[in-house]
C-alpha cells in the first residue's frame, strides 16, 4: 500500500485569518515566548494528561486576555492528542509535550524515542482509523519532523489568536 501515503509531513500553510481584524483595539497580545513543559514518563492515561495540560496552559491566556481565541483552545486539544497518542502507539519511553505561545500562535511539540518519521496517509473516506496526522495537518500552520538524539520532535504551528 505504498501508493497510499504522501512523501513527507513538512507542511505549511498560509495564516488563518490573515488581514482579519478582532474588532478590538488595545487589547494585549501574548506574551512573547510564554510557555510551559512536561514529560510524561508513565504514559498511562498521557492523551487525556496531555490534552488538559494544554487546555489548562491556553485558558490561562483566555483568563488574561492575551489575544487567544476560546475556540482555539479545543483546536489545540486535539492536535496534541492526535501527536500524543501517535508517540505513545510508535515510541517506547517518555513522551515530552513543549508549548510555546507568541504572536498569536501556539507551538505545540511533541517528542518521542522513535526516530522514525510518521507519515500522514492520503485522504480515504473508506478507512477507519489512522486520519491523526490528518487532521493535525488540516488545523495547523505548519508541521515539521525534526530529528533528536534520542528520537524526534513533531513540532506544529496553530494559530490561536
Amino acid at each position: 500500500m505504498s501508493g497510499d501515503k504522501t512523501a513527507s509531513l513538512e507542511a505549511e500553510r498560509p495564516e488563518r485569518g490573515a488581514g482579519r481584524s478582532s474588532g478590538r483595539t488595545g487589547s494585549p497580545g501574548p506574551a512573547p515566548g510564554r510557555s510551559a513543559s512536561k514529560t510524561y514518563t508513565d504514559l498511562q492515561d498521557v492523551i487525556g494528561s496531555a490534552r488538559d495540560f494544554t487546555a489548562a496552559f491556553l485558558l490561562a491566556e483566555v483568563r488574561r486576555g492575551r489575544g487567544v481565541r476560546r475556540r482555539a483552545v479545543e483546536d489545540a486539544r486535539l492536535v496534541v492528542s492526535e501527536l500524543v497518542t501517535n508517540a505513545v502507539r510508535h515510541a517506547a519511553g517518555p513522551c515530552r509535550v513543549d508549548l510555546r505561545l507568541a504572536a498569536g500562535t501556539l507551538e505545540i511539540s511533541v517528542s518521542d524515542g522513535d526516530g522514525e518519521a510518521p507519515v500522514a496517509h492520503a485522504p480515504d473516506p473508506g478507512r477507519v482509523g489512522q486520519h491523526g496526522l490528518e487532521i493535525v495537518l488540516a488545523l495547523c500552520r505548519s508541521v515539521h519532523v525534526e530529528p533528536t538524539s534520542s528520537g524526534k520532535r513533531v513540532r506544529a504551528c496553530l494559530v490561536v489568536g
